[in-house]
């Protein structure tokens, strides 16, 4: 499994889910640095490789391919593409759209190069982080809630292609979770300027609740699946 930002908030706490498993290999790459977490994950379960590379989903697609390129030299084979690089401040408009969808649309096709079926690929999973925003927008975040409706719909278009390419995707789409992202963030042109504390108000769920139902809907495994992750509750969703 390749995890994108697999070290911060709902990524660190499903790559500890995910060495629990039977994995060989847990890649994880991302901006952050952090030994000590790297340290924590190779000692729950020695027997998973767990290897990081610095990543920056913003970065060209031909800096992906480049990077996706020495990660399957070293491996050989890579069964899962996790997408979980995510950013919430509309006033960062660009760098919302970029990391949040660009990067993940970069990743996508550049890991297509090496499983897709018409180039004699194996196929290969891919899951991308949405949010309930992309089907239930806070409207005061408007440029986050479109960016995450993009991430569905793209990740459906994916999906509905698993027979041409070989390749089947899903989305996970959690609710409001406690992680840094929601403690102090933006609206568009400050529509509301108390946005954080309002949103604050509602339930939230925990990281690690999300990452055992996020663990959970890998190992399900559906291709086309919207998977709405809330309250520690793992629901299909049905969207057209």
């Amino acid at each position: 499994i390749i995890i994108v930002a697999g070290l911060g908030g709902i990524g660190l706490d499903t790559s500890r889910e995910l060495v629990k498993r039977d994995l060989k290999n847990l890649v994880i790459l991302d901006r952050i640095d952090n030994p000590a977490a790297i340290a924590e994950l190779k000692a729950i379960n020695p027997k998973v490789t767990v290897s990081f590379y610095p990543y920056d989903v913003t970065t060209p697609l031909s800096e992906t391919t480049k990077l996706l390129k020495t990660i399957f030299a070293q491996l050989k084979t890579v069964d899962v593409l996790i997408n979980g690089a995510g950013i919430l401040d509309d006033h960062q408009i660009e760098r919302t759209i970029a990391v949040n969808f660009t990067g993940l649309v970069n990743t996508t096709t550049a890991i297509l190069d090496f499983w897709d079926k018409r180039k004699g690929g194996p196929g290969g999973v891919i899951c991308n982080i949405g949010s309930v925003t992309g089907f239930n927008a806070i409207y005061q975040v408007p440029v986050y809630s479109a960016s995450k409706a993009a991430v569905v719909s793209f990740t459906q278009s994916i999906a509905k292609l698993a027979h041409i390419t070989g390749v089947t995707a899903f989305t996970v789409n959690p609710g409001i979770t406690k992680t840094t992202l929601v403690h102090k963030f933006n609206s568009w042109l400050d529509v509301e300027p108390r946005v954080a504390e309002k949103l604050d108000e509602h339930p939230t769920q925990t990281t690690l609740a999300c990452a055992q139902n996020f663990v959970k809907a890998i190992e399900l495994n559906k291709n086309g699946a919207i998977w709405k992750l809330d309250l520690g509750t793992l629901e299909a969703i049905e969207w057209t």
